[in-house]
């Protein structure tokens, strides 16, 4: 198994790391609607640690946006290429994301992360962050909320609620299953926030979480286990 180390250059700590999300924020898109609801390809990303061995795996799941089935997927393992900063997790990762990235031969189509994007202290997480590099339309689909407030969305699937830092809204609290938490989506780039919450509601047809994350999320576990018995 090949390890992914850290490339050359690759911020150290986090006054460097800041200087790169202020330069990359500025290439951001946001006046572009994005792609077509269930037309093309959509890619579940997501990250497994180990923090002992230092140790991160990533997987890359494609799947057909209109019948979500699955069409490719990739695993890469690296190293762990940043320390611990909340607002800087990107930098922990997007190495060995965008190996497995680079690994697939199918068109990678929309970006779904599982994590943030617009919604973020520096409004530039990890979907924002990919969008930029890759230049493909992304968005971020997280678990919890992060330092944002929000009201509870209503009851049924579909419902919603800004997310706000000062007033202004960079994400929602997103109902997409009736009686569940909300799912808190943000656009990453080159999407529009309604356009990123449709893909959402699409992707999560019986579940929480949509079947981008959900794909992804058990092939990087697959992935690292793999690795840890070859260590």
């Amino acid at each position: 198994m090949t390890i992914i180390e850290i490339p050359a250059g690759w911020p150290a700590d986090e006054a460097a790391a800041r200087a790169v999300q202020r330069e990359l924020s500025g290439r951001l898109v946001h006046d572009e609607e994005g792609p077509a609801v269930g037309e093309g390809h959509v890619t579940g990303l997501d990250v497994a640690y180990d923090d002992e061995r230092d140790l991160v795996a990533a997987a890359a799941v494609v799947l057909d946006a209109r019948t979500l089935e699955v069409v490719e997927e990739a695993t890469a393992v690296g190293r762990v290429s940043f320390p611990y900063v909340p607002g800087l997790l990107a930098f922990r990762e997007i190495p060995t994301v965008l190996a497995a990235l680079d690994r697939l031969t199918a068109d990678p189509g929309l970006l779904v992360c599982d994590g943030y994007g617009l919604a973020h202290p520096r409004r530039f997480g990890l979907a924002s962050h990919l969008g930029v590099l890759t230049g493909r339309p992304s968005v971020g689909v997280a678990k919890n909320p992060f330092t944002f407030t929000y009201e509870q969305p209503g009851p049924a699937r579909g419902d919603f609620a800004p997310l706000l830092a000062e007033g202004e809204e960079v994400g929602r609290a997103l109902r997409t299953q009736a009686g569940v938490k909300p799912v808190f989506v943000s656009v990453g780039h080159r999407v529009s926030l309604a356009r990123a919450c449709a893909h959402t509601l699409h992707l999560s047809p019986r579940y929480r979480i949509p079947e981008t994350t959900r794909h992804a999320d058990s092939l990087c576990r697959r992935a690292l286990k793999e690795a840890q018995g070859e260590g």
